[in-house]
C-alpha cells in the first residue's frame, strides 16, 4: 500500500503529503522491520533480508524528506536522490535473482521494483518530471503485484489451499 500511495503521487494523481510519510514510517518501515525480524526467527534469509532492507528503505526515505526541515541541512539534490534510488535498484536486481528460485509472484514484485528504482533514478538524475510520472505508473503496478503476493500468501494459508496462485518455481533435478 505504501508503494502504491507514493507512486500515485509520482504519477501526479495527487500531491506528495504527510499521508505518504506516515505510511512510510509505520507500514512501509516499522511493519516491514518487524516482519524481517519474524523471518529471521524462522531462518528465512531471503525474507529477513528483504523485509529488513525495504523497511529501512522507507525509514531512510522519510528521513531524506524530513531532515532538512528538522535540522536545516540541505535537501537531497536530484543527483543524490538519483544515486540513492540507483543503488536501491542494484540491490533489488540482486534480490530479483534470488526470486528465480522462489515464485513467479515474487519475481513480478522484485522485477517491477528494480525497474521502478531505475526509472525513478533516471528521472531524478535528469530532473525530467515525465520520467518520474512514468515511474509512478510503473510503481503502481509494482505495488499491486506486491499486494497480490501478500494477499495470496495470507489467503492460501488461512484457507489451507490455493485460492490465489503464487506460481512456485519447480526445483531443478
Amino acid at each position: 500500500m505504501t508503494t502504491i500511495l507514493l507512486n500515485l503521487a509520482n504519477a501526479g494523481v495527487f500531491g506528495f503529503d504527510t499521508s505518504i510519510l506516515s505510511m512510510g514510517i509505520f507500514f512501509g518501515g516499522i511493519a516491514q522491520i518487524i516482519a524481517g525480524l519474524m523471518e529471521f526467527r524462522k531462518g528465512n534469509t531471503f525474507g529477513t533480508t528483504a523485509f529488513l532492507s525495504y523497511g529501512l528503505f522507507w525509514e531512510t526515505f522519510v528521513f531524506i524528506i524530513i531532515l532538512p526541515r528538522l535540522t536545516g541541512m540541505p535537501a537531497a539534490t536530484g543527483a543524490s536522490l538519483g544515486y540513492y534510488l540507483f543503488f536501491w535498484g542494484l540491490f533489488t536486481l540482486t534480490m530479483f535473482v534470488g526470486t528465480l528460485r522462489l515464485s513467479g509472484a515474487l519475481m513480478a514484485v522484485f522485477g517491477t521494483l528494480w525497474v521502478l528504482f531505475f526509472i525513478l533514478a533516471a528521472g531524478n538524475f535528469t530532473g525530467n518530471a515525465t520520467i518520474i510520472q512514468i515511474g509512478g505508473y510503473e510503481g503502481i503496478l509494482c505495488g499491486l503485484t506486491a499486494g497480490y503476493a501478500a494477499m495470496a500468501q495470507v489467503l492460501n494459508e488461512v484457507y489451507g489451499r490455493t485460492l490465489l496462485p503464487l506460481w512456485p518455481v519447480k526445483p531443478r533435478t
